[in-house]
């Protein structure tokens, strides 16, 4: 049966199987996780805000990444855990189009984020001189606006395309909802979400990642021909971005993997790890990892959770 994705009134997870008592194994590892998530990541929201001495472009996008991961997070957990409960696993259509915006917006976000981070270390690195002067808190407020605001533009337009899209089902092959699985369900052509989803994966994501390999490349030159020192500020700074990088990157990858590739013939745990490799581990990586490698918040850490003792 055809009909407009705005008719259809809910969605069903076809990824869920009947696990018996086990599910609610599977609730409690993900709640703890859940937890985790937001414990990490608020602790270092509210050390950044709190001390005047790390209100510096570095950790103020640091913040506005650790906030994103609150948000992705939640856009993720709730709705998942009911789903782990629950015999049914329907979504309303509104609430299931709602998590598409979260979890785009998150990925989104992080990528632009990311990207941010790595044209700040390159400006801090490459030129420490004029570093204070092309990074003034008034530049770091209009990046952070961008990295938030263009998102919204683009995946409201996408989420539009999405919505007048004929539809000849309404089961969804996934533990959530995501956009190529909407797309997948379409009746016929789709050429204009395809096109749309090219230009902007070309145009702008592709453009990001230039830039990440440019200022990386840029600051493995002065790491190589700078002095003991130098090197040692650049390993010591870019180590954490670098590794958050790489492991959003695989992430991605293997999302990618998951919903453009068959795997039916994967073993179930595997292709649910590999659906929620990027959006559980990067939240809960990057906390722990800027707050054990950057010194400042390491040291700041530590005096808040051994105050008492």
């Amino acid at each position: 049966m055809m009909m407009n994705s705005s008719q259809v009134s809910f969605f069903t997870f076809s990824g869920y199987l009947d696990i018996g008592l086990l599910k609610y194994v599977f609730f409690s590892v993900l709640m703890c996780l859940y937890i985790s998530i937001i414990c990490a990541n608020l602790l270092l929201i509210v050390v950044i805000c709190r001390n005047r001495s790390l209100h510096e472009p570095m950790y103020l996008f640091l913040c506005s990444l650790c906030v994103n991961e609150l948000y992705g997070s939640t856009g993720l957990f709730p709705l998942l855990l009911v789903q782990i409960l629950s015999d049914v696993h329907t979504v309303p259509a509104p609430l299931c189009f709602l998590q598409i915006f979260c979890l785009y917006m998150y990925v989104n976000v992080q990528f632009y984020n990311l990207a941010v981070m790595s044209y700040d270390r390159y400006l801090a690195i490459c030129f420490p001189l004029q570093y204070n002067t092309c990074m003034t808190l008034h530049k770091v407020a209009i990046l952070i606006a961008v990295i938030w605001l263009f998102p919204v533009v683009v995946i409201v337009v996408m989420i539009s395309l999405n919505a007048s899209l004929q539809l000849c089902g309404n089961v969804i092959d996934r533990l959530f909802c995501d956009n190529y699985s909407l797309v997948k369900l379409a009746c016929y052509d789709t050429t204009v979400n395809n096109v749309y989803g090219l230009i902007y994966t070309f145009t702008v994501l592709f453009g990001l990642t230039v830039l990440i390999l440019y200022t990386y490349t840029k600051i493995l030159k002065v790491c190589f021909s700078g002095s003991k020192q130098t090197r040692q500020k650049a390993v010591s700074t870019c180590t954490p971005h670098l590794a958050s990088l790489l492991n959003f990157s695989c992430g991605c990858f293997l999302e990618i993997v998951q919903s453009r590739l068959n795997m039916s013939g994967a073993p179930i745990m595997v292709r649910i790890f590999l659906s929620l490799y990027f959006l559980v581990c990067q939240p809960l990586y990057n906390p722990v990892l800027y707050g054990l490698n950057l010194t400042k918040i390491h040291i700041i850490c530590k005096s808040l959770l051994f105050a008492k003792m």
